[in-house]
Formats: C-alpha cells, sequence, structure tokens
C-alpha cells in the first residue's frame, strides 16, 4: 500500500501527487487493497490492534522515512509526543520535522502517526483533521464515541 487518502482530500489532488511521484494510478482491485480492506474493517470494529498490510514507501526518504517506521513501535492505545519521537530519531532537535513527517505519512492508521501528541497533551494537527485522530484515539482507548 503506497497511499491511504481521507475523505476531506481532494481525489484529484491524490491522484495528481501519486502520479507525479510514482506514475499513474491503477484502477481496479488488488491483494494488497482487499487486505487493506479488511485489515481496516477489522480495526474500526475494535477486533485488530496492528497491521501486515505490505507498506510500499516509494513516496518517503530520508529522516522522515526513519520517523514513520518508527511509528508503527507505538503500541495500540498508547502515545508519545513529538519531541519523545525526535530522539527515538536519534535528532533530540528535529521536532517540528518530526510532526512534518508525521503530517505526510502517506498511510495513516496503517502507520499510526494519529499516536503521536504535543508535549503539552494536546493533539496538535492531523491530516484527516483533528476530529478524525481525536476519534481514532477514542477508538484505542476503548471509550465510547457518539
Amino acid at each position: 500500500m503506497v497511499y491511504l487518502a481521507f475523505a476531506c482530500e481532494e481525489s484529484a489532488e491524490v491522484l495528481a501527487l501519486l502520479n507525479n511521484k510514482i506514475g499513474p494510478a491503477t484502477m481496479g482491485a488488488s491483494p494488497v487493497l482487499t487486505l487493506a480492506a479488511v485489515q481496516l474493517d477489522e480495526y474500526f470494529a475494535g477486533a485488530r490492534r496492528t497491521f501486515s498490510v505490505p507498506i510500499d514507501e516509494a513516496l518517503t526518504s530520508g529522516f522522515r522515512q526513519r520517523v514513520q517506521r518508527l511509528l508503527t513501535d507505538i503500541p495500540y492505545g498508547a502515545t508519545t509526543t513529538y519531541a519523545q519521537l525526535a530522539d527515538a530519531a536519534a535528532n533530540p532537535k528535529a521536532v517540528r520535522a518530526v510532526g512534518s513527517a508525521c503530517a505526510r505519512n502517506p498511510v495513516p492508521i496503517i502507520v499510526p502517526c494519529h499516536r503521536v501528541l504535543r508535549s503539552d497533551g494536546s493533539l496538535g494537527g492531523y491530516r484527516g483533521g483533528v476530529a478524525a485522530k481525536e476519534l481514532l484515539l477514542r477508538l484505542e482507548s476503548g471509550a465510547r464515541t457518539p
């Protein structure tokens, strides 16, 4: 899986990004897409805590890629901060760069950037919107969503 879009994202912009970075997008079902759909359904039903969908890292590299790989180490239901993630990436002064890596995570939820908070405990931003980040954190905490 190379990219997971939110409903709030413009499909034309997403397709243009993919076209520019990796070539024309193919339409139709694939085994990876089917697996991702099944695992996301299980996650939202509360029956899945980790994902085994293969991730294609064509849209990331360097420090951003290192940070995004670290995101998968944050356990279900747990959170960390941008500063703690910068420390884990061996660059404690790169807090803003960590935020950028989270914001540009091409496969949110599967690579759980929603589990990263500001040092003061506030949510920070999220490509899918702060309400989506809050919903995901509530889901993982076991709290009921309205």
